[in-house]
């Protein structure tokens, strides 16, 4: 069972989260806070496997959150999804550098919240196309001198089809979406993905991407 935590400062949303994820067989969620300062509580003495969190809340927002959360949990301890309406924004790239497993809106369906939850679960990470476009955006802006040239060498190390992959994740494309555009089964896709990890350092999916981004591997689009 995947022990879920909400945190989101409106009551109505927290709701609905919880109606979904209820419909969920392997999924259980086991609290719920307003703040994060109640969240960060609830972490210390509740075994929780996901966090899904707000990005703007009144006291500590879900970036300063998930950086105080990584503190003390780590990554293989507690997956952090960022559930958000302003994923057009520079807070995309600043929750995924922070050490959020993954960056959602909350238009999102309820078909690929569950999924999104039960892949970060397996070392995926879910980052939806306009999350990655935002993200993208962030980084295009940056000086070229931003570039995180340690970094772009292990990317270096990748095979082509590693390396199409990690650009395929940048752009937000799902495994099934990177299969059909590469000719290639899912559970291949997943396989570039993990030596592609394996390779750079990256602990999941999300992180692999934000270690894209910073190795300029965005400009391959």
């Amino acid at each position: 069972m995947i022990r879920v935590l909400i945190v989101d400062d409106q009551e109505m949303i927290r709701a609905g989260l919880r109606t979904i994820i209820s419909s969920s067989p392997e999924i259980e969620v086991v609290a719920d806070a307003a703040d994060a300062f109640v969240a960060l509580d609830l972490l210390a003495k509740t075994p929780i496997d996901v966090v899904l969190m707000d990005i703007r809340m009144p006291g500590i927002d879900g970036v300063e959150a998930t950086a105080r959360i990584r503190r003390t949990h780590g990554p293989d301890a507690v997956r952090i999804i960022i559930l958000t309406t302003f994923e057009h924004d520079e807070n995309v790239y600043a929750a995924l550098s922070a050490g959020a497993n993954g960056f959602l809106g909350k238009g999102v369906g309820p078909v690929e919240l569950i999924a999104a939850i039960t892949d970060v679960m397996s070392g995926g990470g879910a980052l939806s196309a306009s999350a990655a476009a935002a993200a993208i955006s962030r980084v295009a802006e940056a000086p070229v001198q931003r570039v995180d040239e340690a970094l772009a060498q292990k990317f270096e190390t990748l095979t082509p089809r590693e390396r199409a992959v990690v650009v395929a994740a940048t752009r937000g494309s799902s495994n099934d979406e990177i299969a059909a555009e590469m000719f290639v089964s899912p559970f291949t896709v997943k396989t570039h993905a993990n030596r592609a990890m394996t390779k750079v350092g990256a602990r999941d999916r999300a992180q692999l991407v934000a270690f894209a981004y910073r190795a300029g591997l965005a400009a391959d689009q």
